[in-house]
């Protein structure tokens, strides 16, 4: 069985990946198939998946787009809708024999992918600008490999790269340089079949291209041990094809029983009604009679004929939106996608779940900071010492802006009590003399909270993190808005099949946060184990959203990509999941990646991934409380206006 490949360590792009998914979903027309990244590009209908070759994810993003977008036109409305499915499946029984068994395979692949190409374009113009790409790619590509098998001595390799650069050559003769005489005339030898492929209707037509090929280089060459296409299908059986939507969709044989009874139409009741819709905007004055059309295995044939609906494709507005031109909205975005969910509950045997489905087997356990220690305490007035100007300059800008907002609110009014500054009588056509004692009853109408990743690669960077936090705190607490504080991590060393333990340790709750003697307890924070960042999230988003105040901040301090069990390639894609739905919630959420040093450029790649534009690189954790700052007066001004 093909595994999709979870070692690479590449950044994955949650934009494009959404979009590749919903193309996926759209076109396949198989809801259940979802999408995933891994060495080439198949579709694995066991294990529910359809894949992208990663041969593109170290090209320039326009080619790996191109790439992608391509990798799944031709396996969701190539494989599954135009290619003969059973053939696939009984291919291996035709190729078993064959000395040439792998080169006649991935003959046959490349020639019925360009098959499927070609009439992907014909059907839909927009791929047209895709396929150029990935063409001129490939092209290059295989330029370069036929050097290189040429200089290995890989004969049968080299063939079958003059083959493709033959086949999508821009001129009818194109050159092969290093190439000797023996190979050309191998090749030539065999060119005119090549060729047939152009002429080529169906599956079967390129399998015995491939096979006729195979058979007559067999005495010549010994068989490829490189692979450049992967097979379009794998774990494939009967049973999943009789069931699949697309043998529904194209099954062609007949009624189960032939028998047809001769019906006289002039006998036939007919019921002179009119069905109303439910406006009469719907009216169709051409129309003489609604049908129902629907597919039967066994019935009564009839000399009645019945109308057909008109043909659609419901994958027109997803190509649209994948083809189409894009701008900045009106409204506010935090990401350059829309948070898609593709699974049911039901694929998991009934099992809800409310923290998406690389979290179903987490569970939450919760810890509850104790009164702080004397050494703790004593920890703490020292990072109280280091932050002190930090804190009395912000407290101070805040609270001069909420003077200056008060007094300017609270006078120059139109009605209220009246001033003694009169002037404005004389100097003004529409004077406004009055004032207003009272005050509003709350300045912050907020609630915030700080989440720490709490994982063992936070073990040399959580006790100048302890800055920040405490900065955090110290703030929001002279500024009596309510807060908490939690950090979060999974344990990898209690992790069992069914179970995965994720500690959850309250350093302040909202009910606590204000108190003036607990704010040592961020002294009990400690690096632990692993992280799952959206399963994390979730959880501390659904304690907010029972808040009543109106503007609500989610902070999260991390220092890198999540880890944990079964959650190496998913932990971005959900993570930027949990994300997407708790903005959805109205809760601001701004990541911040702590760096131990100078921050990669694939560090940002990762945070804009998640976090989109609301995110922060801390190069040094030293500096946290200089770049910590700046962000917390930042929200706060945003309450004030």
């Amino acid at each position: 069985m093909i595994q999709a490949n979870r070692w690479h360590e590449t950044a994955i792009d949650t934009r494009l990946f959404f979009q590749l998914q919903d193309l996926t979903t759209v076109l396949s027309k198989l809801e259940y198939l979802s999408f995933d990244y891994t060495y080439g590009s198949y579709i694995d209908p066991e294990n529910k998946i359809l894949t992208a070759s990663t041969l593109w994810e170290s090209t320039p993003s326009s080619i790996q787009d191109a790439g992608y977008k391509t990798d799944v036109y031709l396996r969701a409305l190539g494989s599954l809708h135009d290619s003969n499915l059973q053939t696939l499946i009984d291919i291996h029984t035709h190729l078993d024999e064959l000395k040439l068994r792998q080169f006649a395979l991935q003959l046959f692949t490349l020639l019925e992918d360009i098959r499927l190409e070609e009439a992907i374009k014909k059907k839909r113009p927009g791929t047209v600008k895709d396929f150029s790409i990935r063409t001129n790619y490939l092209r290059n590509y295989f330029q370069s490999q036929l050097v290189t098998m040429i200089t290995r001595g890989r004969s049968i390799e080299a063939l079958y790269c003059m083959i493709f650069l033959q086949i999508r050559a821009n001129t009818l003769y194109p050159e092969f340089p290093l190439v000797d005489d023996q190979l050309f005339s191998l090749f030539d030898s065999v060119k005119t079949k090549i060729m047939q492929t152009f002429d080529a209707q169906t599956t079967d037509d390129n399998l015995v291209i491939a096979l006729n090929v195979a058979n007559q280089l067999a005495s010549s060459v010994s068989d490829m041990k490189h692979v450049y296409f992967t097979f379009p299908i794998y774990n494939v059986n009967e049973d999943w094809l009789e069931n699949s939507l697309f043998y529904e969709l194209t099954r062609t044989d007949d009624l189960a029983n032939f028998d047809k009874e001769e019906l006289d139409p002039e006998k036939n009741e007919y019921i002179d009604e009119t069905l109303s819709t439910w406006h009469r905007e719907n009216e169709n004055s051409d129309r003489q009679q609604t049908f129902l059309q629907m597919d039967l295995d066994v019935g009564t044939k009839t000399n009645l004929t019945g109308g057909t609906a008109r043909e659609t494709e419901s994958g027109d507005q997803v190509f649209g939106a994948a083809q189409g031109h894009s701008r900045q909205a009106g409204q506010k975005d935090y990401s350059k996608l829309e948070s898609l969910d593709r699974h049911e509950e039901s694929q998991h045997t009934g099992k809800p779940a409310p923290y998406g489905l690389a979290n179903i087997k987490a569970n939450r356990i919760d810890q509850y900071a104790s009164n702080p220690t004397i050494q703790q305490t004593k920890d703490y007035e020292d990072i109280l010492h280091v932050i002190e100007p930090y804190k009395r300059k912000l407290a101070q800008s805040i609270e001069k802006w909420i003077e200056h907002k008060r007094s300017t609110a609270r006078s120059n009014l139109s009605y209220g009590r009246l001033s003694n500054k009169l002037l404005h009588l004389v100097t003004e056509d529409d004077p406004k003399i009055f004032y207003k004692k009272d005050e509003n009853d709350r300045e912050f109408d907020a609630v915030f909270t700080l989440m720490i990743d709490c994982s063992a690669s936070m073990h040399n960077k959580m006790e100048e993190t302890k800055h920040g936090i405490a900065l955090f705190h110290e703030v929001l607490k002279q500024l009596k808005i309510p807060h908490n504080i939690v950090g979060f991590w999974e344990a990898a060393t209690t992790h069992q099949d069914q179970q995965q333990p994720n500690y959850f340790h309250w350093i302040h709750q909202f009910s606590d946060s204000l108190y003036d003697d607990l704010g040592a307890r961020i002294m009990q924070l400690e690096a632990e184990e692993d992280n799952r960042d959206g399963y994390s999230i979730r959880v501390v988003a659904d304690e907010k959203k029972k808040r009543s105040e109106k503007h609500k901040f989610l902070l999260v301090f991390s220092d890198g990509e999540p880890a944990a069990a079964n959650y190496e390639q998913t932990g971005i894609i959900d993570t930027h999941q949990a994300v997407t739905e708790t903005r959805k919630e109205n809760i601001d959420v701004i990541g911040m990646f702590l760096a131990d040093g100078q921050a990669s450029e694939a560090d940002d790649v990762l945070m804009e991934n998640i976090y989109g534009e609301s995110r922060v690189i801390v190069n040094q954790v030293s500096e946290l409380p200089d770049f910590f700052s700046p962000i917390l007066k930042k929200l706060l001004m945003k309450l004030l206006h």
